[in-house]
């Protein structure tokens, strides 16, 4: 019986199943494999239904490289893509990396100062977006992210505040606003680019080299981007087929968008067994269920409180959902009068920093709980937060990781401010181990909020909030909720003689913050009132306590 928390997957190369590990390789290897099979149908904003084959998929990928190469993007440029859950999404990524450039997955929720934050900390080149989704306008916040390029007055002068950005696409083909481009008049740009140096080019792709930079809250007030590989983005897809079981006839939805990491992965892993992606723009409850009736879907990729959302719909009750195998375990799903899913689910431990999981339990495993044993090539360690040295097995810890999927790291953040002298990541999630190496995930050790599925900072948020006229400080916290997982609750201080409600921070919050990071519930606090260090510090973990309790009694 070991003795340490310590446990390593078994070698990477011992790994089965797994096939190509850069994204050109990737696609090319589908496409090979599974030619004119359906792979992404999708319905445009018009009610016009599409479907793409695997070829489809690497023909309209290699267009957009040609359209990329011809106008000098090069290896390690920075394409951002601005997309919701659409077929351009696919053929912007596989292009990109085809040309040898790395992609940036830009949130379609970020707000305008979030938006132009991204592309800045990142130093994107040129970027795919759509004209809107739901009630936003995407070339109307272009505007205002940049007068000097998308400005009525633009005169295609450079942005000294997004110096290396010269480009943004439109993949709405007759939606472009000034100073962008077209869908199909980018690509034509493209034409007569020889193929030969679109093969080469994709060729110098490595498994270790960035692939793809995501955003997620950390623990300062700005988001940070992450750095992945080729490896770890095709890794995890292959390694998603495995944990889902995932067979050629699978028919995949998925309620969010690819620019987080998991769905990414949950989502492109249906490929690798020449299944079909169904894809729908947004999170639209009502056409979701209406989309996984017609589109005779399989898998269901969703968050709890996405689920509920369903569940509340009219149509719930009588909708058909015969042809559902794979849902998490607890999904609303399995209780539908319409189903017989045996398929257990899985579970497992992971975050952005690793392109999700580093363990993994699924399928008959699921007897048993915990967050599974360690994937192949990773090793996870349980440590004394403060002390950092190893405890034994079966004491409470901090989670600490490396593997081959981990990030090489943030942009802009040397290596000794992200990982320790071994080269781990320090989780700020607490787990233990037991004898056997399976892991138990037991809380967060951190302040950083997961509510539905997203990383969210609280630094940010109070940041946001303190900006108000009426607010003299604001500390927000996560308490525990059955479906979000946790809820975002802002603690406020007012200012002598100024009253302020819960409604007025909020809509102030929504001018800067995405939605899901916007505090569900504004608590106010006299300052005395606030759990405090001896230092003057507050003590999170006590204000969690005192925030959950005031809720508890007001509910």
């Amino acid at each position: 019986m070991k003795q340490i928390s310590e446990f390593t997957g078994i070698p990477l190369a011992q790994e089965d199943d797994i096939g190509a590990i850069t994204l050109p390789s990737f696609i090319q290897e589908l496409a090979q494999r599974f030619e004119q099979r359906e792979a992404v149908t999708w319905t445009s904003p018009e009610g016009i239904q599409t479907s793409w084959s695997y070829l489809d998929i690497l023909q309209r990928s290699q267009q957009v490289a040609k359209a990329l190469l011809s106008r000098g993007v090069t290896k390690g440029t920075r394409i951002g893509i601005l997309i919701s859950n659409r077929p351009e999404w696919l053929f912007c990524l596989f292009g990109a990396s085809m040309a040898g450039a790395t992609v940036v997955a830009l949130n379609t929720f970020s707000t305008v100062p979030e938006l132009k934050y991204q592309l800045k900390v990142a130093d994107v080149a040129h970027f795919f977006f759509e004209a809107g989704i739901a009630s936003r306008d995407f070339n109307s916040d272009l505007k205002q992210v940049s007068p000097t390029l998308f400005g009525e007055t633009a005169n295609f002068q450079l942005d000294p505040e997004l110096p290396f950005l010269r480009s943004a696409i439109c993949v709405d083909p007759i939606k472009a606003s000034h100073g962008t481009q077209n869908w199909e008049e980018f690509l034509s740009t493209g034409d007569g680019f020889p193929d030969e140096l679109v093969t080469a080019a994709a060729s110098t792709a490595d498994p270790v080299d960035d692939s793809l930079i995501f955003f997620s809250s950390g623990t300062t007030a700005l988001p940070k981007a992450i750095r992945q590989t080729h490896r770890a983005a095709t890794l995890q897809c292959w390694r998603t087929a495995k944990m889902f079981e995932f067979s050629d006839t699978e028919r995949t939805w998925n309620a969010n968008g690819y620019f987080f990491s998991g769905n990414f992965a949950m989502a492109f892993g249906t490929l690798c067994r020449g299944g079909c992606i169904v894809m729908l723009r947004y999170f639209d409850p009502e056409a979701a269920i209406e989309l996984i009736e017609k589109q005779n879907v399989t898998s269901v990729i969703a968050w709890p409180h996405q689920e509920a959302r369903l569940k509340d719909c009219k149509s719930w009750e009588t909708a058909d959902f015969s042809k559902l195998r794979r849902v998490v375990a607890g999904s609303p799903f399995r209780d539908h009068p319409s189903t017989n899913i045996t398929w257990p689910g899985f579970n497992g431990y992971g975050m952005t920093e690793t392109f999700t999981f580093v363990t993994v339990i699924s399928g008959k495993a699921m007897e048993r709980e915990g967050q599974g044993p360690v994937l192949p090539g990773n090793i996870v360690r349980i440590v004394d937060p403060e002390t950092g040295v190893i405890v034994p097995i079966g004491q409470s810890g901090e989670i600490i990781v490396k593997g081959p999927t981990l990030t090489p790291g943030y942009l802009k953040y040397a290596p000794e401010d992200t990982f320790d002298r071994e080269g781990f990541i320090h989780t700020a999630d607490a787990g233990y181990f037991t004898g056997d190496g399976y892991l138990y995930w037991s809380g967060r050790l951190s302040d950083i909020i997961k509510t539905g599925g997203a990383n969210v900072s609280p630094t940010e948020i109070d940041s946001i909030i303190c900006q108000h006229p009426s607010v003299q400080t604001s500390h927000t916290v996560g308490i525990p909720d059955d479906s979000l997982g946790e809820l975002v609750v802002s603690c406020v201080v007012a200012k002598e003689g100024h009253n302020i409600q819960d409604d007025e921070v909020r809509a102030f919050c929504k001018s800067y913050l995405s939605g899901y990071k916007i505090p569900r519930k504004v608590l106010f606090f006299d300052e005395s009132d606030l759990p405090k260090t001896g230092s003057n510090k507050i003590k999170t973990s006590a204000l969690r306590e005192l925030a959950g309790n005031r809720l508890h009694q007001t509910s």
